[in-house]
């Protein structure tokens, strides 16, 4: 019997905002569907992981993880579990912008926020201090219902980053640095005393798009 919970850390599929240039955030109120795109990117990944034995998948309840975890959860025969701690980060009045954009009009808060997200953190939203905390800690509960084998877990770009950045001890005001591609998969071993990831952003089962 194995001591930890091997956790298949993904991505949602692309949403219209995704595919905006520069990419303008949701959040956590811009509750998009998956474009055709981000639907051939789910497709792609359920393949990728129909070969591996879950036994459970798990998701934010946002429309755009929860569409990407119901394509993968269908092919092992079981439902995707929405959990409200994995929804994307509230990024308060920043939402449906995009970085340049916040950097051009909102610049004080902006430089702000990127020098120090816990103590400065989206304006009218919550602190990735904040995310951090509860992301981690609905990770911690599912991983360990499900010592011994293998989850996935869908959920988003900040989301992501903040707790592969937490497992590597990595400080909260670079963790945007960590990759975090629509439909990538990263891999953390779970253990009650200590994580370690060992994979991070694999995106080789979507080079066809």
């Amino acid at each position: 019997m194995h001591d930890h919970c091997l956790i298949y850390l993904l991505r949602h599929g692309a949403t219209a905002h995704n595919l905006f240039d520069p990419p303008r955030m949701q959040g956590r109120h811009i509750d998009e569907p998956l474009v055709d795109l981000g639907r051939r990117q789910a497709a792609d990944v359920a393949a990728a992981l129909a070969r591996k034995t879950l036994a459970a998948v798990y998701a934010s309840p946002m429309k755009r993880a929860l569409q990407t975890a119901t394509v993968i959860a269908e092919s092992h025969g079981l439902s995707a579990v929405g959990v409200e701690g994995l929804a994307e980060a509230d990024v308060g009045r920043w939402e449906d912008r995009s970085w340049d954009e916040i950097e051009l009009n909102d610049t004080e808060a902006y430089r702000a926020f990127r020098a120090d997200p816990v103590a400065f953190g989206y304006p009218g939203g919550e602190n990735l201090g904040e995310v951090t905390q509860r992301v981690v800690n609905s990770i911690d509960q599912v991983a360990a219902e499900h010592v011994g084998q293998h989850i996935a877990i869908v959920a988003h770009s900040v989301v992501n980053r903040l707790y592969l950045g937490e497992v590597l001890c990595i400080p909260i005001a670079v963790r945007r640095k960590l990759p975090q591609d629509n439909c990538s998969i990263s891999i953390v071993k779970w253990r009650p005393g200590g994580s370690t990831v060992e994979t991070i952003n694999a995106v080789h089962h979507l080079a066809s798009h």
